[in-house]
């Protein structure tokens, strides 16, 4: 990042960098569990999430994955820790396999919101390949489709956006690496591209690349191409083809990705959408072209490959074209079946075979028919071979994987088979017969023909084959099938959940058993609600999308089944708070209807035990809440239904003084105030939440994002906002406008650097750039904590939690890439400048000038010494309840109001407090 911040006060020192090296590694979910981003405030579908990436709350996920970071100097990640668990709900997992003899066992991974990733086949372990993305880069983390390079080996492209909507103002992009992803160059595309989309999963998942210099050992296997939207020419890899979706059609490069031109005699852009009507336009979109495939049999080394198949969404009319002169002209192929969509398109070229799977809804939720189709390229025949009929046929098939090492043996799973679990089939003959991986005995009881263990991903539980038919365990949203090209043994899928697989495949066809293991470790795709980091307990407790949320009792290991939260369960918490003078006391809040119960539950015990508030009404969700300091009363912003309110669990009442929008948070001393913020304005309540009175001003903002509450300190307030950060002192009566920040999002105060010292600031803040920042002094001077190898995504969808018990340590919760944590490593360097600052208040007062400490340190550039002015009351006045009467430096009154007393808080501080 760049560290010629433009404000007059706060810069990030070069020289802490390397002194500060948190630990930023990316915390990793051992295993991974990929689940949606959706915006915060969404409510769900159909109790479905709708995974949504907008530019101001950009990827909200849900895949609980903790990263650790060294406090993100400008240092390689030191390790990765387990904070984060895998996901569930997530699903947009895509595979690709190289097929290089020199990269045996090396696959790709795509996600929806959580960037992409690369497998070390020696460990089973996923590395994340995009975590250098940014506030302006955020769209990253939805990939649409991954190609590798079968050439070149080295070569990987991503095709990245958020999505196609209005959700995101931006263009895609394809992401080109010449060296397996350790780097990027982007190459802008004249469209959106909508890695979050409906229809994310219709390309294949898993790519198989030859590499041809080493044809004696791959390039006679005749690797197979499944299409995804994105490939690479197997024969003359300069040559690229993407398929668009919104109607923008099928795309080429001949120069390695770098400039992209229309195909314009491709006959179709694609007329399927999953719902016309939707207003906001995310199931409106045309699905567009599903995927592309090479035939890599029809073409010699050094020539463009001239047959090209193409699936594309269209229901009842043509939707899967060939070419036979590379792209040149094209035409629809003779007796397809058009009823269903089709999903994938794979080709085995030992057999000159395309194995293409169909369903009736475009995915990722949907599907309840479909069918499997086979196409002898040679005499041109299409075979029905749809493993399941009748009564066995409720769902529509997604992934589809053949074996290189045995030409004719294929798999192919159920896209969306929610009862009573997943399936997935597999022949040895080409799909004349078929066999499952579960079937029934004699209902209830169920065969199923596998081991399971969760090892890496305990809290997903339990750890054993669960006959019990209804608990899903093969997994759901079935996109991602794949068998290793090297090794018939070594198969993946990815579900909703995480990514499963195994070692012994080839068991399948002997005794009919495999081992299928949780294999994500190291992926994380989890949209991070809500952090919070009590004084008491556990460290860390997390609200996540798609799966609730956990109490982290390590962070070096993943969550086991007991820190998952399941009783009241819903699939996203939205929000959650502590009471600060009983920190075990906490509470939280969903975005169920009312078949998952009341939207509030309460734990007194840490986050181990909850209990429904049974004074929510139903159907009311979502919104952020604060706990009272005494945790009696909860204040709740609902999403779309106000502000209410309700003490010792009585019914929820409304709040009609305080803002629809507003921003709240409660004293985390004196249990009968809250505090409120909308568009510029600061609003209070002292009989516990039932009625707010405007205060001071929060300048020029618009848009509050975050209130802050000193942990020991009545009244001492901080408010993050669209134009920047303010600190109050009295309980929000006057703010002070901390100088050079232009921008703030999420806040919070963790461990002083000395034990007397005031709380450490970290802030998602523009102070010249975008990023992570700390204050050690009020906010007199700033460090980014954050380098360019860690951007975190858009920092407007993010939430951040300081740990009150270990200084310097801050956790970010990221919309995509799950939790990371940083702790300071090495002392930092001194302050490289001083702030100016302004105050608001809503009365007038005399003013009082004072100085702030200020210091300056010799660097490459010149920094500047700016004093502080404040507005006050004079010395002589009587201070109002809450407000500053004493310490160090203070001129203002020190005679509180009739029924207060001045009571210091530390060296700096004194506050009227109730006598």
């Amino acid at each position: 990042m760049d560290s010629n911040i433009d404000g007059p006060m706060i810069v990030r020192n070069p020289k802490e960098a390397p002194n500060f090296v948190a630990s930023f590694a990316s915390a990793r979910r051992p295993d991974k569990i990929l689940t949606d981003s959706f915006p915060r405030e969404l409510v769900p579908s159909s109790g479905l999430l709708a995974r949504r990436l907008i530019r101001p709350m950009p990827f909200v996920a849900a895949l609980a994955c903790f990263c650790v970071f060294a406090e993100w100097a400008q240092r390689p990640l030191p390790k990765k820790s387990d904070i984060d668990p895998p996901d569930s709900g997530n699903h947009s997992i895509r595979l690709s396999f190289s097929q290089s003899s020199i990269l045996r066992g090396v696959a790709y991974a795509r996600t929806d919101i959580g960037g992409a990733y690369k497998l070390n086949p020696s460990t089973d372990t996923w590395t994340p390949l995009l975590d250098f993305a940014n506030d302006t880069t955020w769209a990253y983390w939805g990939v649409s489709a991954i190609a590798t390079d079968p050439v070149q080996t080295s070569r990987l492209y991503l095709a990245v956006g958020g999505y196609t909507n209005s959700w995101d103002p931006n263009n895609g992009n394809i992401l080109i690496s010449t060296n397996y992803g350790a780097s990027f160059t982007a190459s802008p595309l004249p469209f959106k591209v909508g890695g979050n989309m409906p229809g994310r999963g219709k390309s294949s998942e898993w790519y198989k690349s030859y590499d041809l210099t080493q044809k004696r050992l791959t390039r006679n296997m005749n690797s197979p191409f499944q299409g995804e939207r994105l490939v690479v020419d197997p024969n003359s890899n300069g040559i690229l083809f993407f398929g668009a979706a919104s109607g923008k059609g099928l795309w080429k490069s001949t120069n390695f990705g770098a400039t992209w031109t229309q195909v314009t005699s491709f006959p179709s852009v694609g007329t399927y959408a999953p719902d016309p009507s939707d207003s906001s336009g995310y199931n409106s979109q045309l699905i567009g072209i599903a995927w592309v495939t090479f035939d890599s049999t029809s073409g010699t080394a050094g020539s463009a490959t001239p047959r090209i198949f193409v699936g594309v969404a269209n229901k009842g009319s043509t939707n899967i074209y060939v070419t036979t002169n590379g792209g040149t002209s094209w035409s629809a192929v003779p007796g397809q079946q058009t009823t269903y969509l089709p999903h994938k398109g794979v080709l085995s070229p030992s057999e000159k075979m395309l194995y293409v799977s169909y369903s009736d809804g475009a995915g990722p939720y949907d599907g309840t028919l479909g069918s499997v189709f086979k196409y002898n390229i040679a005499t041109s025949v299409w075979t029905d071979i749809t493993p399941a009929t009748g009564s066995d046929l409720y769902f529509g098939f997604g992934g589809v994987a053949v074996d290189l090492q045995s030409p004719g043996t294929i798999m192919v799973a159920a896209l969306n088979s929610w009862w009573p679990d997943g399936q997935i089939y597999r022949s040895t003959d080409s799909g004349a017969t078929w066999s499952p991986l579960w079937n029934w005995q004699s209902y209830p009881t169920m065969n199923k023909f596998y081991t399971y263990s969760d090892s890496l991903a305990p809290w997903i539980g339990p750890n054993f084959v669960d006959g019990t038919p209804g608990d899903t365990q093969i997994g759901w949203m079935m996109e991602a099938l794949v068998i290793d090209p090297f090794d018939s043994n070594h198969w993946l899928y990815g579900t909703g959940e995480t990514i499963y697989g195994g070692h012994d495949l080839k068991k399948w066809d002997t005794t009919h058993n495999v081992s299928i293991s949780s294999l994500a470790d190291g992926i994380e795709e989890t949209s991070v609600q809500g952090l919070i980091s009590p004084p008491t307990g556990a460290n860390l407790i997390s609200a996540l999308g798609d799966i609730q949320g956990f109490v982290h009792n390590s962070l070096t290991k993943p969550p086991v089944l007991a820190d998952y939260w399941s009783n009241p369960k819903w699939s996203t918490t939205a929000d959650l708070d502590f009471a600060g003078n009983v920190p075990n006391s906490i509470v939280r809040i969903g975005t169920g209807d009312s078949t998952q119960g009341k939207q509030v539950a309460i734990s007194n015990d840490g986050g181990k035990t909850w209990s429904q508030d049974f004074g929510a009404a139903d159907n009311v969700q979502g919104g952020k809440v604060a706990f009272s300091a005494n945790a009696d009363t909860v204040l709740w912003r609902t999403n779309g239904q106000g502000v209410m309110v309700s003490q010792f669990t009585s019914a929820f009442t409304a709040v009609n003084s305080l803002p629809a929008t507003a921003a709240i948070a409660s004293d985390k001393v004196n249990n009968s105030v809250f505090y409120g913020a909308a568009t510029n304005s600061f609003y209070i309540s002292t009989d516990g939440g039932k009625t707010f009175t405007k205060t001071a001003s929060l300048g020029t903002s618009n848009v509050p994002v975050k209130i802050v509450v000193h942990p020991k300190v009545s009244g001492d307030v901080w408010v993050s906002t669209d134009t920047g950060l303010f600190h109050s002192t009295n309980s929000g009566t006057s703010f002070t406008a901390i100088s050079g920040i232009t921008q703030a999002w999420a806040i919070a105060l963790g461990a002083p650097k000395t034990s007397t010292g005031y709380p450490a600031i970290f802030a998602a803040a523009k102070i010249g750039t975008v990023g992570y920042f700390r204050s050690d002094d009020m906010g007199v001077n700033w460090v980014q904590i954050n380098d360019v190898a860690h951007g975190f995504g858009s920092a407007s969808s993010n939430c951040i939690s300081g740990d009150p018990r270990i200084y310097g340590r801050v956790y970010i919760g990221t919309n995509g890439r799950g939790i990371f944590y940083g702790d300071a490593s090495g002392a930092a360097p001194p302050p490289t400048s001083t702030a100016s600052s302004t105050t608001t208040s809503s009365r007038s007062s005399s003013t009082v000038s004072s100085t702030t400490r200020s210091s300056s340190t010799t660097t490459s550039r010149s920094s500047t010494t700016v004093s502080s002015t404040t507005t006050s009351s004079a010395p002589g006045a009587t201070q109002s309840a809450f407000g500053q009467c004493g310490g160090q430096g203070w001129t203002g009154p020190t005679v509180c109001a009739s029924g207060f007393k001045c009571v210091a808080q530390n060296d700096f501080y004194s506050q009227c407090v109730s006598s």
